[in-house]
């Protein structure tokens, strides 16, 4: 069989909805998991009607995060659904969860129980504050984490309200931490033979983002606003209007490229203005320079200016929309736009590729996700657990798959 990436033959169990869980379920199924994904019978996975665009009755947004996973149905309430899920336990390295912290040890599945089936098993949870402290059994959305952890508060422009990114970021930022837990365990397990329990919070996600917040604040009493288009004290980084009214970004705050940018602007002497000549005067003078960066800008169409830039080793970019995005020659080049085929529409469809890019064991996207809830109850139970097909037509029948 080809290898379908680095973790092939890696076995992990995902149970929760909506995006962290799933988000991390899909990483670790893009680097050659095997993943199943457990739906309620009966109560599906709301991703499954996420997403703007519809065709046919179908969204989208599943595509994307139930792709590479294997869909079943388990009522882990009842106590041969539970069976089930030790079984598979049993047969498994990962489990990934994003219920609110009690969850499982109410279903009397704790860590402790799941340990005692498998003590190789980790257990990856995700909640909204973490599995201890004060908050722990609050429920948790990246809307409330993002804001909770200060991340909301630094977003916008001054003196207005913080809004949001048009997208769940907090749920985004736990997955790929969670992931990331769940690849440190299993290297730890190599050596010890034992499983642990990785605990992912959305409020510490969006916590650990934020640079230098914290000692800024606990030093110097810096409490960081938002800053609309720039970083306030980086500077250059901005965007800039062109010519046709469109937006560019350049970006060259680091002493060696602000001078190549002057010079591109035929205004070499800026590199030695006192107001200017390095990073601290830079930031002190914000405002003077980008109306100087933006002068030559608005005089320019934005390719000349990113031609022009980029000849002299100067930071620079548009602004694209997700239409030039799926267009985009060095996305499409390292295979960032991918196809995947989806059956419900009986097509591909585009989605974002496999980061990051391995040289040797690189991951893959082998599927588009289930059409149906229990797509691979057969496969899983009957073939992984070894249970017959009236066995499993029985636990259809009283509600257990």
């Amino acid at each position: 069989m080809t290898p379908t990436g680095p973790l092939d033959g890696i076995r992990v169990i995902e149970v929760g909805t909506l995006i962290s869980g799933p988000f991390a379920g899909r990483l670790l199924g893009d680097m050659g998991a095997e993943v199943i994904k457990i739906e309620p019978p009966g109560a599906p996975d709301p991703l499954r009607t996420w997403g703007q665009a519809e065709v046919d009755g179908h969204h989208f947004f599943w595509t994307v995060h139930a792709r590479n996973k294997k869909a079943v149905t388990l009522n882990l309430r009842t106590p041969r659904g539970r069976e089930l899920f030790l079984d598979l336990v049993e047969r498994s390295d990962v489990i990934v969860e994003n219920f609110r912290p009690g969850t499982l040890e109410k279903w009397d599945l704790g860590y402790d129980v799941l340990r005692q089936r498998n003590r190789g098993i980790i257990l990856v949870r995700v909640s909204g504050y973490g599995q201890t402290g004060p908050e722990a059994l609050k429920a948790g959305y990246a809307s409330v984490a993002e804001a909770a952890s200060g991340l909301r508060h630094m977003n916008g422009f001054p003196g207005g309200p913080p809004p949001r990114l048009a997208l769940s970021l907090g749920d985004s930022l736990a997955g790929m931490f969670a992931a990331q837990g769940a690849l440190a365990a299993l290297y730890r397990r190599t050596v010890t033979g034992e499983g642990q329990v990785v605990d992912t919070a959305l409020t510490e996600s969006c916590l650990a983002v934020q640079e230098s917040t914290i000692p800024d604040y606990d030093v110097g009493g810096v409490v960081r606003g938002p800053s609309g288009t720039r970083l306030e004290g980086i500077a250059p980084s901005n965007i800039y209007r062109s010519a046709d009214g469109s937006w560019v970004v350049i970006a060259a705050n680091q002493d060696t490229v602000f001078r190549r940018l002057c010079a591109a602007m035929s205004q070499p002497e800026l590199a030695d203005d006192a107001r200017f000549r390095d990073h601290v005067a830079r930031g002190r003078n914000q405002d003077e320079l980008d109306q100087i960066i933006g002068d030559w800008a608005g005089r320019r169409q934005p390719g000349d200016i990113i031609e022009t830039l980029g000849a002299a080793g100067v930071i620079s970019g548009p602004i694209n929309t997700v239409a030039e995005v799926v267009t985009d020659p060095q996305l499409l080049s390292r295979g960032m736009i991918a196809d995947h085929y989806d059956e419900r529409i009986g097509r591909n469809v585009k989605g974002p590729g496999v980061v990051p890019v391995l040289s040797e064991s690189p991951g893959t996207i082998r599927t588009a996700g289930s059409l149906a809830p229990g797509q691979h109850n057969t496969e899983v139970y009957g073939d992984l657990l070894g249970r017959c097909a009236d066995e499993l037509e029985t636990l259809r029948s009283e509600g257990v798959l």
